[in-house]
């Protein structure tokens, strides 16, 4: 099969779809791997080691868009490269599509496979693809909210860890699962007063049982979250439902009880968010303020540390693309329900019901496109 793997061109976003050792590994499965030139310098890999590793380096992103049969990403296609995807063509990356209808609408009237790494899930639960970056973005949500906590930033000018004799800045972590474990994990090493909140009792437990003593479990409810927030400096939006539109937690009437300077961090951004006011940022221009609340929006985290980012996940991407590969899209979701989790568009009808059910679409079942005539 030709892989290709372009350059991605959203803005501050500098990862990269395969390191060299993954092209290496491609390349010894029996496939051809093409990439444009400069796509992994965001990471730290050179064109050299890819032709090292056996790629082509090609110079123009419509040529690899145009000679791949399956393309390998990090991010959605952007606009620009909509009308370079093609009928039969798989595609291989986060998609995100409940929180764009105008992506969704592309993809379906390319007739493109589109795998989401988003939705691949494990029968536990686990979400594999996802969880490397909600591991980096949970750690960074803090670093972040710090940072902008700070007086010169606009924000209420608290040191997070506080000092002897100095109550601790408290963090609010709305979810309990990876990416606010992680968030969790970070905040209480500062010496942070942590609260973390969730629907999830069972959960909860573990949390209660595994996070130091300056991490608090809270059950969450419209009147928990509204008290929570009125003293809290740094708030974190970590909730997720696979595939769908995040749940809108905190409202824009609830501004009005958080202190001026709050920082709010939404790391669900790229699924709709889960704060009412948040709106995608980029790395270049990461806040704005309403009612006196500096919203953090940054909607690809993990690209601002793309070197770690990128082995991180590599690490867990390359099993499957390589599946994709060698045994070709149907196949490889027939034999794995997993990767059959993957599939959210293919050739023209969505296969995933977060999807639909945001747009008022109809969905189509993963098994019966299938079972169905051939789409590739």
């Amino acid at each position: 099969m030709v892989i290709g793997i372009p350059k991605e061109i959203k803005s501050d976003e500098y990862r990269v779809a395969v390191t060299p050792a993954g092209t290496e590994m491609l390349v010894r499965a029996g496939h051809q791997v093409i990439i444009e030139q400069g796509a992994g310098l965001g990471s730290g890999f050179t064109d050299d080691y890819y032709e090292k590793a056996g790629a082509k380096v090609i110079a123009r992103a419509e040529d690899v868009w145009a000679s791949a049969e399956m393309i390998l990403k990090v991010k959605e296609p952007t606009p620009r490269e909509w009308p370079r995807m093609r009928k039969s063509q798989v595609i291989f990356t986060y998609f995100h599509f409940a929180a764009s209808e105008e992506l969704t609408r592309a993809v379906i009237d390319s007739g493109a496979v589109a795998i989401a790494y988003e939705t691949v899930e494990l029968a536990n639960g686990q979400l594999p693809l996802l969880t490397p970056m909600s591991e980096i973005a949970g750690r960074m949500s803090v670093q972040e909210g710090a940072k902008y906590l700070e007086r010169p930033q606009g924000g209420l000018g608290v040191l997070l860890g506080g000092v002897p004799g100095v109550l601790p800045g408290k963090v609010l972590i709305l979810g309990g699962g990876v990416v606010g474990t992680n968030a969790a994990k970070v905040a209480a090493g500062l010496g942070a007063r942590v609260g973390i909140m969730d629907i999830n009792l069972d959960r909860l437990r573990y949390l209660d049982d595994v996070m130091p003593a300056n991490v608090h479990t809270i059950f969450s409810t419209r009147y928990a979250i509204r008290k929570q927030i009125e003293d809290a400096d740094v708030i974190i939006g970590a909730v997720l439902i696979p595939g769908a539109k995040a749940p809108s937690l905190i409202t824009e009437e609830d501004l009005k009880l958080m202190r001026p300077g709050t920082v709010i961090v939404d790391v669900a951004v790229d699924q709709g968010g889960c704060v009412e006011t948040i709106r995608p940022t980029t790395h270049k221009d990461p806040v704005y303020t309403v009612d006196g609340v500096i919203h953090y929006g940054v909607a690809n985290m993990p690209g601002g540390v793309p070197r770690s980012s990128t082995l991180a996940l590599t690490n867990a991407t390359l099993p499957y693309a390589v599946a994709l590969a060698s045994k070709g899209w149907r196949r490889a979701c027939a034999t794995d329900p997993a990767l059959k989790a993957g599939l959210n568009v293919v050739g023209g009808k969505v296969t995933y019901a977060g999807v639909a059910e945001a747009f008022g679409l109809t969905c189509t079942s993963a098994d019966d496109v299938l079972r169905g005539p051939a789409v590739v």
